[in-house]
């Protein structure tokens, strides 16, 4: 095994999926944002929210493509870069990803397309299963990737037999606890990525004093949102916490930068990990709050990072750093969705122009926390591909040399960075153009053998109500 090859294949594979996840992030939220449009609109009648569905299907429509262009990869490097991990853990591995496509694909490739030619063509009830349908999907492909990634963690439900992990319990597998608070993180992550990236679009316009109905629609929706799912997201992650203190020791006294063992434990805030003294410098702690926290007792003993072999603890200054911006991004969203909110109620938000820009600059901390959350959880589980059994430096391919890594790596990073640099000015222009203006009626109608003309529909340059000021 070649030392530089095994670490540029996992600086490519932390690159692709951090690029990757990006998109089902958003994609997952935005299918629920485009449920939730859909059903008002047939309820009440309101143009206002058909206009912002056609709005949105154009900019989900390319943030999914982008999504599915970006996630192709992923298979073909477990072959190419990780061919020991796909040998061992292929028979409970490859049937999860199998389910997701059997299922998340089926029904996003399905009732997609309903979504983009088909609403002149079904019923309204249909169109809004449809619309149901994708969502379903994509919340899918979310749950079995989870349960993939889940295994890998806390692996359960398996023997070895032959030099492989065979599963032997599927139970066990698919409704492992690990899974029932990491797939929930997860999509209320994506939820929540939704609401602040509609709420920002929504506060933008207001700043620019256009499209204001829509505005409207789109700020308090998005911010009443994230401030009923931000505190139910604060309690989950603490359940999250919990499973890593039992079943990953290791990762938990790297995240709180524990060298030795303590009891009780204090909390550190704030310092600056130094693996050499096995020692944090500039630290600010509160005492006993550790214990409270890892295990909601005043007295606990919580283990520290000396007490594992060095060969087995995870580095520690990014699991630190990234878990308390993660956690710094959730309390900066909530104060922003509490706060839009109750002058939301008051009828005071729109004249609140700091708070306006404040929500509009905010749109890119959910990501940020989806990946230092990320981060948290896949280095902190170093030196482990499949935790406590299998070791990244193990699961390489064997043959790989430190060219061949090197040469995929650069053309990953020439492609994604092309592919995002065109589809990202691609959504900005929409945004830019902003929501379609005639009452909630698209220009014109998208023909199957264009599936683009979607997006190439140009929005009037004001909304359908600002054109009569």
């Amino acid at each position: 095994m070649d030392p530089t090859a095994l670490l540029l294949s996992r600086l490519q594979f932390a690159f692709t999926i951090s690029f990757h996840i990006i998109f089902p992030a958003f994609t997952i939220g935005l299918a629920a944002w485009l449920t939730v449009l859909e059903a008002m609109h047939q309820y009440s009648g309101r143009p206002v929210y058909r206009t912002l569905f056609e709005f949105w299907l154009k900019i989900f429509g390319v943030a999914f493509g982008m999504g599915v262009v970006s996630g192709v990869v992923m298979a073909f490097q477990f072959g190419t870069n990780w061919s020991v991990l796909s040998k061992m853990s292929g028979p409970i591995q490859g049937p999860l990803l199998s389910y997701e496509t059997f299922t998340a694909f089926m029904l996003e490739a399905g009732f997609f397309g309903i979504l983009i030619f088909g609403r002149p063509r079904v019923p309204a009830w249909f169109y809004l299963f449809s619309t149901a349908m994708v969502a379903l999907g994509t919340t899918l492909s979310a749950f079995w990737i989870m349960v993939n990634n889940s295994w890998m963690q806390v692996p359960t439900g398996y023997v070895l037999q032959n030099g492989q992990f065979v599963p032997d319990d599927w139970a066990q597998i698919i409704f492992n606890r690990v899974v029932w608070v990491r797939f929930p993180h997860m999509l209320l992550a994506s939820y929540l990525t939704g609401a602040f990236c509609v709420a920002a679009t929504g506060a933008w316009y207001l700043l620019r004093r256009t499209y204001r109905a829509e505005a409207h629609v789109m700020l308090r929706m998005g911010l009443a949102l994230a401030a009923v799912l931000l505190p139910v997201q604060l309690f989950i992650g603490h359940l999250v916490g919990d499973y890593v203190h039992d079943y990953q020791p290791a990762k938990f006294a790297a995240i709180e930068a524990r060298w030795h063992d303590e009891q009780p434990a204090s909390e550190v805030l704030i310092a600056i990990p130094d693996s050499t003294t096995e020692s944090n410098r500039y630290a600010l702690s509160i005492p006993v709050l550790g214990s409270i926290i890892g295990s909601m007792s005043l007295t606990s003993k919580e283990v520290g990072l000396t007490s594992f072999a060095p060969q087995d603890r995870p580095p520690v200054a990014i699991p630190f750093f990234a878990f308390r911006i993660m956690v710094g991004c959730g309390f900066v969203m909530l104060g922003l969705a509490w706060l839009g909110t109750w002058l939301g109620l008051k009828h005071r938000l729109e004249r609140s122009r700091l708070l306006l820009w404040g929500i509009f600059l905010s749109f890119p901390l959910p990501w940020i926390a989806i990946l230092t959350g990320w981060y948290t959880a896949e280095v902190g589980r170093q030196p482990w591909t499949v935790y406590g059994v299998l070791r990244t430096a193990d699961a390489v391919t064997p043959s790989l040399t430190a060219a061949a890594a090197t040469a995929s790596l650069i053309l990953f990073v020439a492609v994604y960075a092309f592919i995002f640099s065109f589809g990202t000015y691609y959504i900005y222009r929409l945004l830019r153009a902003g929501p379609a203006g005639l009452g909630g009626k698209p220009l014109h109608v998208p023909v199957p053998n264009r599936p683009m003309s979607l997006a190439d529909q140009v929005p009037a340059s004001h909304s359908y109500l600002e054109a009569g000021e």
